[in-house]
């Protein structure tokens, strides 16, 4: 075999090398050690959310290590393969496989090694409102919370609707879901922000091009042990009816709950369990989750990195253009990244947009 394989297995040896050490990967089996024996304590269970957290605390760790530890399985089977050619021939199609697959964990254990903040490996919490462009803007929200869901579900993430309204006329009025994943939160912060379309008007008889703009917000999901200062009195609790298409007794009783925090004016609503109790407790959760996010922005004193910056769903304040006409053409503003393909992006297929935004702001850190 030439020399330049020889320094292809090597190249693998050394990102298996950094991978170890950008994972911290003894660190993170310490913790796990530390974590199952107290999954192992009696009366671990007593205190479900903590048990919960914990629990999902150790899932991450354990396929985090369970990766590297394949990752450093194939770069043996490789070496070996390597070593046996020149008995072997056979043998090549072998290697060329292993270090494939190589490749493509030790891609994947890099994106996963960016997510390091707070919540970033935790689940999230994903809003779509419709902005400028009337009911254009409604039908541009059902169509970004049909690609989110289409994206959770290539992920092989799950999406738990929390409130989906339906727009007067056509589309969504606002849609909200729970998005739960290894590195969700952390994955899904580059689509925060205002999402701009262009394209021919489905509702303009004259046929002509329209600019329509909605916002995309998104926020943690916050472990029950993080405190948040919600005083109760605080709070408006509204009951009502549910809008939207729900299950068997959702639209018959008055179970969906809309919270007004009065200090900051945040609203929000949920409707799509089956009742009033389960309604008000994940509202709570997602107004705790807002309000932990403006608490981190005074104390920071600077732009939310729980959520990105806050701009008006209008022209020139987008993150992201999607023209559908007089040309297609998909372009990330912040990052550049840019395809031709709309109908796939728009089928969910946004993971060079999510890693590229994610890559661009690491290098301008």
């Amino acid at each position: 075999m030439a020399d330049t394989d020889i320094q292809d297995i090597e190249r693998r040896s050394k990102r298996v090398a950094e991978a170890k050490g950008y994972l911290q990967v003894e660190k993170k089996q310490a913790e796990l050690d530390r974590l199952d024996a107290e999954i192992a304590q009696p009366g671990f269970w007593d205190d479900p959310g903590h048990a919960q957290d914990v629990a999902k605390r150790a899932s991450v760790l354990r396929e985090t290590l369970a990766e590297y530890n394949r990752a450093y399985g194939l770069l043996e089977d490789a070496r070996v393969a390597f070593d046996l050619l020149n008995e072997d021939e056979g043998l090549q199609l072998e290697l060329d496989a292993s270090l494939a697959a190589l490749d493509a964990l030790l891609d994947g254990l890099e994106v996963s090694s960016w997510f390091s903040g707070r919540f970033d490996a935790g689940d999230a919490i994903l809003t779509v409102n419709p902005g400028s462009g009337g009911l254009e803007a409604q039908d541009w929200t059902e169509m970004l919370y049909r690609m989110y869901t289409r994206y959770v579900e290539k992920k092989g993430w799950k999406a738990k609707v929390l409130d989906v309204v339906p727009g007067v006329g056509i589309g969504l009025d606002k849609a909200m879901i729970q998005v739960e994943g290894r590195n969700a939160y952390g994955m899904l912060r580059a689509e925060s922000g205002v999402h701009r379309l262009v394209r021919i008007s489905p509702t303009d008889d004259k046929k002509r091009r329209h600019t329509t703009f909605a916002g995309v917000e998104v926020s943690p999901v916050l472990p029950d042990d993080i405190e948040v200062d919600l005083n109760p009195a605080d709070v408006r609790v509204d009951v009502y009816r549910s809008s939207g298409p729900g299950g068997q007794s959702v639209n018959t009783t008055d179970s969906a709950v809309r919270l007004t925090h009065l200090p900051t004016g945040i609203v929000v609503t949920c409707q799509n369990e089956k009742s009033q109790l389960q309604n008000k407790e994940a509202a709570f959760k997602v107004l705790k989750s807002k309000l932990y996010e403006i608490e981190e922005q005074k104390r920071e004193a600077e732009l939310a990195e729980l959520r990105g910056q806050r701009m008006d769903n209008s022209f020139g304040s987008q993150i992201r253009n999607y023209v559908l006409y007089p040309y297609q053409l998909v372009k990330d503003v912040r990052s550049g990244i840019e395809t031709g393909n709309v109908e796939a992006v728009l089928d969910g297929d946004i993971d060079d947009f999510v890693i590229g935004y994610h890559r661009h702001r690491l290098t301008t850190l």
